[in-house]
């Protein structure tokens, strides 16, 4: 059925991109590449239901032509503030565009009914919407503007731009210059503003508590535990009972440690490392047993569900689960019994697996370290646990080096890479990586596999790739192209970059070049490590994927029976999405933040690179501050510029100037956006990756 949606929406494309043409069965299967008879015949019958629909007319015998008056179809209204808005079909066909003169005052995510337009320019097809059929509830936060008796929203909203129209009586306690949240109620078609009202306000613009609550709110997340969720949490026993511990390995008599960063409150892995009598060493790698606490079904499993993971802001953290359970209970302190799921391996001397057991635990850390300490010992060959912190450091090199070889992506753009940060990265990798490999592995039941959560990275699509490719050679022409499709090569090649201005603008041009990793119950594998299967087991406290991983491998490992896709299926949808949302207001609230910390400084000038070329100017990078912003073309000099999208360039026409990634920059900050959180700048100097 799909299928033959989406024949017929490609003979719509074909109709409304030609409107004044006529068109038979054999023409229209020859456009598409149709030669099978059986084919052919679903044309014709696609061409009798079009014409049914008053989509197309039969002008003469088996010859047809678009008709004005269009197809109809229903799906999601997708508005944005810059105008690009789209309508997505509820068949999932390719998205349609939809002006903002077409747009009939629909709502971001409203369900809708559009008619298709006949073409005019371009190659995507165009709609308009001429029904709203379901109203969406719209949430947005902003500032509120009072001013001769008039109260109005202004909003910083990415899907709407209109401010928000507010009556004396939805104000709500509201005053001039508070940030407010507010719930639009209606916007009819003679009317400029929606009208809203005033649900919460958040404190005063510009306070730093008031914009991030606002951030999180305009992305629908929460800022607080419900009180009674909290209360529920005070009634869990930190207690672990003689009979728990029985039935558990334990490992208290083992040297044990956490290694997390220096201000970390919830410390949810540790490891252990021992030396045994074969010359191998014993090293596990110990999870916070977070499901033990948190029962399936429960209310704080519910509303951990919910929020999927824990939201990392610059002046706060937003916890997936209640702070005494993250913080207390459940965090690996030192000189405590604490309850872990913990994978054990004994590891030769060149990293090599020889044994593995994946077991419930109870430990007692024996030491709280920072990375900065642990580095220090790795540095000096001094301190605390000194023996064991180099040789779990030895190995994780060995077991990086590995997994580059193998061809995993190494992208380290902007970040400041310790050893001990490397050391913990790996062994958690590795840890994830064997908790996958024994699910996948276990004898089937049948013919079915079992399922399971896994993290899942497609490879880029090979269009994608080859343009990648084609930029890169753009830049270093000297490089063999036809290995560069191989990502051991893309490694190398990156690695080998002089450069640290073009290493770092290509490094981010290749992580836009990449599908998202998600969540997923079917295991396609993850292209960035380089691994056949790969799962989230080692960070249940933050993570709620990690909390299913964790109860499904303890349903296998006891015999449990086969359990139910679907419904983790749509566990790892949800998540997926909340992921995604929750990167978008973290990314938010650090903007914000950089925002702040440059108020002040316009006419300052500022060392950078150019990150990112577009037909309208030049993304830079500040060097020292690791903030960014755009210098709009027309800054560029008083000439027209021409972009090259495949090569990312602008060439004046005059001079023959040319910008390019990873070009060094001297810019001026000339202006702060408070609404649009963007910085503009105008450039000063510039040495060139690409003289002219």
């Amino acid at each position: 059925m799909k299928k033959r949606y989406i024949l017929q929406h490609v003979m719509a494309l074909i109709f409304t991109r030609s409107p004044h043409k006529l068109f038979n069965y054999k023409q229209i299967s020859k456009q598409i590449g149709i030669v099978k008879p059986e084919e052919m015949l679903q044309v014709v019958e696609i061409l009798y239901d079009l014409a049914d629909e008053n989509f197309i007319t039969e002008i003469n015998r088996g010859r047809y032509r678009y008709n004005d008056k269009g197809i109809i179809l229903s799906g999601r209204f997708i508005r944005r503030r810059n105008g690009n808005n789209y309508f997505l079909p509820d068949d999932s066909t390719p998205r349609i565009a939809v002006s903002l003169h077409c747009s009939f005052r629909a709502l971001d995510g409203d369900l809708v009914k559009i008619r298709l337009l006949t073409k005019r320019t371009g190659p995507s097809p165009e709609g308009e919407v001429i029904e709203i059929l379901h109203r969406k509830e719209q949430r947005l936060t902003g500032t509120l503007c009072i001013t001769k008796g008039l109260a109005f929203l202004i909003t910083e909203s990415k899907t709407l731009e209109n401010n928000v129209f507010i009556r004396s009586n939805r104000l709500h306690g509201g005053r001039d210059g508070d940030k407010v949240l507010v719930r639009i109620i209606s916007w009819n078609e003679d009317q400029d503003n929606p009208s809203g009202e005033i649900l919460e306000v958040l404190g005063k613009a510009g306070e730093i508590q008031a914009e991030m609550k606002a951030i999180l709110l305009e992305y629908g997340l929460p800022y607080q535990y419900p009180p009674h969720i909290a209360k529920r949490v005070d009634r869990i026993s930190s207690a672990i009972s003689e009979n728990e511990i029985i039935n558990r390995r334990d490992f208290r008599g083992i040297k044990t440690f956490t290694i997390d960063p220096a201000e970390a409150k919830d410390f949810d892995d540790a490891l252990s490392a021992r030396r045994l009598d074969n010359g191998n060493w014993e090293v596990g790698v110990h999870i916070a047993d977070v499901t033990y606490y948190v029962k399936p079904g429960s209310a704080i499993d519910r509303e951990a569900a919910s929020r999927g993971m824990s939201i990392y802001m610059p002046n706060q953290t937003v916890p997936m689960l209640p702070e005494r359970l993250c913080n207390q209970i459940c965090s690996l302190q030192p000189d405590a019994d604490k309850l872990c799921f913990s994978v054990i391996f004994e590891l030769d001397n060149r990293a090599r697996i020889s044994n593995m057991d994946v077991c419930r635990t109870v430990i007692r850390s024996n030491r709280r370290f920072s990375y900065e300490e642990v580095q220090c010992i790795l540095e000096i060959g001094n301190g605390d646990y000194k023996d064991e912190i180099i040789a779990l450091n030895q190995m994780a090199r060995l077991l990086r080096k590995k997994r580059f070889e193998q061809g995993a992506v190494c992208f380290n753009h902007g970040q400041a890479r310790l050893d001990s940060h490397k050391l913990i990265e790996e062994f958690m990798l590795l840890a994830n990586q064997s908790v996958a490999k024994l699910v996948t592995y276990m004898p089937k039941e049948g013919k079915r596999k079992r399922p399971f959560i896994y993290r899942v990275h497609s490879s880029p699509k090979k269009e994608k790739l080859d343009k990648l490719c084609d930029l890169i050679y753009y830049y270093l022409p000297e490089i063999n192209k036809k290995q560069l499709k191989d990502s051991r090569n893309l490694n190398h090649l990156l690695e080998n970059i002089t450069d640290d201005s073009l290493r770092g603008a290509l490094e981010l041009l290749s992580i836009r070049h990449m599908h998202k990793a998600k969540y997923s119950t079917c295991n396609t594998g993850h292209y960035g490590l380089a691994l056949d299967c790969y799962s989230h087991f080692t960070s249940p406290i933050r993570r709620y994927p990690d909390m299913l991983v964790h109860r499904l491998l303890a349903h296998y490992l006891a015999g449990g029976a086969y359990v139910r896709r679907a419904k983790y299926e749509a566990a790892c949808r949800h998540c997926s999405e909340k992921e995604v949302i929750i990167a978008s207001a973290e990314r938010d609230s650090v903007n914000y933040m950089q925002i702040e910390h440059m108020k002040g400084k316009e006419g300052e000038v500022f060392p950078g690179i150019v990150v990112n070329v577009k037909s309208w100017g030049l993304y830079v990078e500040l060097i020292d501050l690791k903030c960014g912003g755009l210098i709009p073309v027309r800054s560029l000099g008083d000439e027209y510029f021409d972009y090259n999208e495949e090569q990312l360039n602008l060439t004046g026409r005059r001079t023959k100037r040319k910008f390019v990634l990873g070009d060094l920059v001297t810019v001026r900050l000339e202006q702060i956006d408070q609404v649009q959180k963007e910085l503009y700048f105008s450039l000063i100097g510039v040495r060139s990756q690409k003289e002219s």
